[in-house]
Order: C-alpha cells, then sequence, then structure tokens
C-alpha cells in the first residue's frame, strides 16, 4: 500500500492531520529523491507509471510543501492505476518567444504546447512546468497544456508595424509533433499560416509524425522556407524505450528522416543528449545511419542536467541503469568542472575538458567522413508577405 503525504519544507509546518495514521510530520526533510535508498518510498509504483520516463512526481521548486510517497504496511489498497495523460487549453497572448542566448542560432521561436507526452527523462525543458505549480517530475509528461489560439495569434504578430523576418525555430522547448498533435494539430495550423505568408521555420523533432506535413514541408523546402531535424539518442531500442518512452522508435526517426529528404525538405540529424558511457559510443553509428537517410547537416548538444533534472536523471540511472550510475555522473561531473551542470554560455551545449573535447572531436571527424559538415541551409527571409491587419480589412469593406 502506498499513501501520499504533505510534508513541509524547511521552515514550514507540515500540514498532516492530527489524527493521521502516521502520526506527527518529521522535523527534517526526508532524504533527497537522488539517493539509491528511499527510491522505493518515494518512487511512484511502476504499474501506475508504465510508458513514463520519470520516475516520482517530485513538488516543484516552488510550492511550499513537499509531497512523497510512503508504504504504511497495511497493503490494502490496490494499486494505483496507469497515469492517464490530461490536456488543458491555454490562451496565452502572444505565441512567439523571444530570446539574446548567444550559443543557439535562433532568436525566436514558438511552443504550441506546454509540457511533452515523450516522456524524455532528460528532456531540459522538465523545469519549466514549475512555473505552472507543478512537477517536473510526472507532470510534465502527462498534465499537458494546448495553446488552440496559437495560429491566430501568429498571424496577428506577423501582421505587426515593425515585424522584422527571420526564421521562426519549432522544437525548441516541447516537441511540436508530440502525440496529442495528432488530435489538437496545432503545429499544422501554425505552418499553414507560415506557408501562406512565405515565412521561413526551422523544427526539430522526435517524432515520425512530422511526416504527416509533408504537404507543407515539402513546399515549403522548395522554395527555401523550411528545414527539419530529426533529433536521434541512440539506436538501441530497449534504451530509447525506456529512456523517451513515448518518442518515436529510433528506426520510424531515420525513415522519416528519409521521407523529407526525397520529398525535398533539407533534413538533419540531431545527436541529442550525448550522454557519457551511455550514448557516446553510438555517435559515428547514428551519424551514418542518417547519412545513409539523407541527412544533409549535423549537430549535437552534450547532456544538461539544470535544476530538478539533475535527480529525475539520477533517478532513472538507479532503475535503469545502476551498472553504469556512478561512472555516468563522474563523467557528466568531468566535463561540467566539477558540478552536475554548468549553465555558462557557449559551455553549456558542449562542456569543457578532456572528455568533452574527445566527443566534439569524434563528431567532428564522422561528420566530416559523411558529407555532413556542410553546415546548415539559408532560409529565404525575402519573400515574406505582411498579413492584412483587421484595419486594412475592414477598409476593404
Amino acid at each position: 500500500m502506498t499513501a501520499s503525504h504533505d510534508i513541509a519544507r524547511p521552515g514550514r509546518p507540515a500540514r498532516t492531520p492530527a489524527n493521521s495514521p502516521i502520526g506527527p510530520a518529521p522535523a527534517a526533510r526526508p532524504p533527497r529523491l537522488a539517493d539509491p535508498a528511499p527510491l522505493a518510498k518515494t518512487g511512484v509504483p511502476q504499474n501506475g507509471r508504465r510508458g513514463r520516463g520519470a520516475l516520482t512526481n517530485e513538488s516543484g521548486r516552488f510550492e511550499a510543501e513537499r509531497r512523497v510517497l510512503l508504504d504504511d504496511g497495511w497493503g490494502t489498497i490496490d494499486a494505483p492505476p496507469p497515469l492517464k495523460t490530461h490536456v488543458a487549453n491555454e490562451t496565452p497572448r502572444t505565441i512567439i518567444t523571444r530570446n539574446s542566448s548567444p550559443d543557439i542560432s535562433f532568436d525566436r521561436s514558438i511552443n504550441p504546447y506546454r509540457g511533452c507526452e515523450h516522456g524524455c527523462v532528460y528532456c531540459f525543458a522538465r523545469p519549466t512546468h514549475a512555473y505552472m505549480g507543478l512537477s517536473p517530475g510526472l507532470d510534465f509528461e502527462s498534465r499537458l497544456f494546448a495553446k488552440p489560439n496559437a495560429a491566430a495569434l501568429l498571424e496577428k504578430e506577423l501582421s505587426r508595424k515593425g515585424y522584422e523576418v527571420a526564421p521562426i525555430a519549432m522544437g525548441t522547448n516541447t516537441d511540436p509533433y508530440q502525440p496529442i498533435e495528432q488530435r489538437y494539430r496545432i503545429t499544422r495550423s501554425i505552418l499553414e499560416v507560415l506557408s501562406a505568408y512565405n515565412h521561413p521555420v526551422t523544427i526539430v523533432t522526435k517524432s515520425a509524425r512530422v511526416t504527416r506535413d509533408l504537404d507543407i514541408l515539402s513546399d515549403m523546402g522548395r522554395r527555401g522556407l523550411a528545414k527539419v531535424a530529426i533529433s536521434v539518442t541512440t539506436l538501441d531500442a530497449k534504451l530509447a524505450r525506456t529512456m523517451e518512452p513515448r518518442a518515436s522508435t529510433p528506426s520510424r526517426r531515420l525513415e522519416a528522416m528519409k521521407l523529407l529528404s526525397e520529398a525535398g525538405v533539407p533534413t538533419g540529424v540531431m545527436v541529442a543528449p550525448v550522454i557519457p558511457a551511455l550514448n557516446d559510443s553510438e555517435i559515428e553509428k547514428i551519424l551514418a545511419g542518417a547519412a545513409y537517410a539523407g541527412a544533409q547537416s549535423a549537430g549535437f548538444v552534450l547532456l544538461r542536467l539544470p535544476l530538478e533534472i539533475k535527480d529525475l536523471f539520477r533517478e532513472w540511472l538507479e532503475e535503469n541503469r545502476p551498472d553504469a550510475a556512478e561512472r555516468v555522473m563522474s563523467l557528466i561531473r568531468s566535463m561540467r568542472g566539477g558540478k552536475d551542470y554548468d549553465a555558462e554560455w557557449g559551455k553549456r551545449m558542449r562542456g569543457t575538458g578532456p572528455y568533452a573535447w574527445q566527443i566534439g572531436r569524434r563528431f567532428e571527424i564522422a561528420t566530416k567522413r559523411l558529407g555532413l559538415d556542410r553546415g546548415g541551409w539559408k532560409l529565404d527571409c525575402t519573400k515574406f508577405k505582411v498579413p492584412p491587419r483587421v484595419g486594412d480589412q475592414l477598409a476593404l469593406l
């Protein structure tokens, strides 16, 4: 039996009822979720999270209280049912997000969804769910938010006076082709607007579902308005199933790459994230498979473990790769200045030190040998047509 209880964060009283069977709340904070010993108590039972990447649902960092699972020993409650995906509508006022980061190649992006059902345990976007009062753990992959007004907002923002054209990136935070896209079709509606006004777009995805929109993407590709990168973390189907449980299988991603390339869509591969002692041995194989499938460019990103992700990833390692857990974390710290993560610009994507240099050099040699070092494609920003503004439309009446 498992029971859920609220435990106060340091400096705050716990909300444990006086007649609670567990008695008064403990004075000290429970052990960190990263420690192997308490996982059986704090983790969500396996049958309740089947098909999910995270093991736990630790409260967000802005919450006053912390919720954990404890076994009270009675064994009178049935096992929890499988965790279901819930989607709520969000109505933002704007849809284009701006950034000024010097180590990424775009200054604007669109995310049709918050949270991602793919459940990739290493996803650097997980901490953003804390801003919604939710957990970066299982909540991130099961409590999602859709933005059904995204296309209308985009058209409005493109029509603003002074708008300067530059490629819009999609897939920079959560995957635009995660499973709920099949139902909501928000990504497709965004592409329809971009295509109508000749606005360039770049897409990164782990889903073969991107081929559903080949009709739009192939047309935009021929006009120099679109390029797609498929992210491939591993060619090992078993590893992929545990690490990114609801993303497309590696073979389907390579197949999607082939279909995109054959349809005339400039296609690349992202080897991301590279995880030392876990998938870094596959760099050359992934690049070779992508080149065979028609990819024309490649990139890589080293594993990033900001904020809550470091604990979530450690938990996952202890359950799924206990034999390699200590070595993986040791190598990560060797590339992050002795820390689990270094957020400094210029270092966060590639790391530092001998092991990081070795990964970069291997990638460089392989991409050159396979012809994947030619860089990306410069998209055409000269064809953009400004959408009619509301006042302009009324003037026609």
